[in-house]
């Protein structure tokens, strides 16, 4: 495993380096991890014996905030490195204020693993979800450190299930706790062998529950403050975190409404090309979010708060959670292409959840459509079809809105459990 391992890895990161010139994301992510041995290096004594968070990206830094901030509350002087692999997560959460430092994840190699542990010796670290890192998780044991996974899921066509998954198994075995999101996740590695397993819950729970009942970030005040006055009083869908194919679809079925509502889109990848065509294609009128910005929303009212249609085009980072305050029901993208993106950010504020096929690796889709408040769709028939009967029923559309709230809440809880078992070893 090693050996091929460390092929696999090599040629990855030789293919995104051939890509950099070419593809913008892959140059950030080339150029995001230049210097930063360096930049570990300057903050090695306010580091040393931290707690070490990694995530994948921005929705798994989602799940382990909640449980990063509970500790924090009882250990405020405790460093805490914070690393991604994606630039998008490190691009979105860099300032993140309970950090003493955010870093890409060095490349893993048994070198930079050992490097690494020498610099900062942790006392514990944290994996979210499905990040396994085999070198640093080897690290981590030989060094003495308890790692925790933390909202794990896990599926029978997993390495870790097969004949061939001894090296996976022995990561596994690297690992001081295994928090899973459910039983059958737990009774998946029993099968197995595995036995400090722990159903907690899903932290993101915890997380957009949180938001659902603050007050607006003074960061985003100013932008929510646009989309409410966009929405007036009209009916409004939020496009959340979507792909072409998702505005597509989406393009089809709302040309195909009897009466269509008003449109707010948050697009996953705000790349110019994309940005363009959603803005040459959907409703009009169509405004982007940052041409509004510094507008008194009494006067957005006035005008695009009254207009029957029309497109709130949302070209920032960082808003979607609390966007979906002003909307009525929401689409979530990703279900066409590789999986859907979080749809429990729209449920938490009792939103009706409209989604794509691709969703069986997420346990909260299921769990929304079997309470009612989420919906599957294969194709722009069923999604006309489904908004036409929420838009066009309130005493439909409420009854989903409110299923949608009452799941997220039923499961809240998995961060104190997280916690309490953490806060030991620290």
């Amino acid at each position: 495993m090693p050996l091929l391992y460390d092929i696999a890895t090599g040629l990855y990161h030789a293919g995104v380096r051939a890509a950099a010139p070419f593809k913008p994301k892959a140059k950030q992510w080339v150029d995001g991890r230049l210097g930063l041995w360096q930049r570990l290096e300057e903050k090695r004594g306010a580091l040393r014996g931290c707690l070490w968070m990694h995530c994948a990206s921005v929705g798994e830094f989602e799940q382990g905030r909640p449980v990063l901030e509970a500790i924090k509350k009882e250990r405020p002087e405790l460093p805490v490195l914070l690393t991604f692999f994606s630039p998008s997560g490190y691009e979105a959460r860099k300032l993140f204020e309970l950090a003493t430092h955010v870093e890409y994840l060095p490349i893993d190699s048994a070198s930079n693993a050992a490097r690494l542990m020498k610099l900062i010796e942790p006392k514990a670290a944290i994996f979210i979800k499905y990040e396994f890192w085999y070198h640093y998780l080897h690290a981590l044991k030989r060094t003495g450190v308890p790692t925790y996974l933390v909202s794990a899921i896990f599926r029978p066509s997993q390495p870790f299930f097969k004949w061939y998954g001894k090296a996976w198994r022995e990561m596994l075995a690297c690992l001081a706790e295994i928090f899973t999101q459910d039983q059958a996740s737990r009774d998946l590695l029993s099968g197995i062998g595995v036995k400090n397993v722990l159903v907690s819950g899903d932290t993101r729970f915890d997380r957009v529950s949180a938001i659902a009942s603050s007050d607006s970030s003074s960061g985003g005040e100013q932008s929510l403050l646009v989309a409410k006055a966009f929405k007036g009083k009209r009916p409004t869908l939020v496009c959340g975190s979507t792909w072409p194919k998702d505005e597509a679809l989406l393009l089809d079925a709302l040309t195909r409404l009897p009466q269509q509502p008003k449109v707010i889109v948050a697009p996953h990848e705000m790349d110019a090309e994309q940005l363009r065509n959603i803005e040459a294609r959907f409703p009009k009128p169509l405004v982007r979010l940052s041409e509004l910005e510094g507008t008194d929303p009494a006067n957005i009212a006035a005008t695009l708060g009254q207009e029957a249609t029309g497109t709130l085009l949302v070209n920032h980072m960082g808003l979607l959670a609390r966007l979906y305050e002003h909307c009525d029901l929401a689409y979530v993208g990703g279900g066409f292409g590789d999986g859907i993106h979080s749809l429990l950010e729209a449920a938490a504020w009792g939103r009706p959840v409209i989604f794509g096929p691709r969703h069986t690796k997420f346990a909260e889709a299921k769990g929304l459509i079997d309470a009612g408040g989420g919906f599957e769709v294969r194709n722009a028939d069923d999604l006309r079809a489904v908004l036409d009967r929420l838009l066009n029923d309130e005493a439909v559309l409420a009854q989903a809105g409110a299923a949608a709230a009452a799941f997220v809440r039923q499961h809240t809880g998995a961060t104190e459990v997280v916690k309490t078992h953490l806060l030991g070893a620290l």
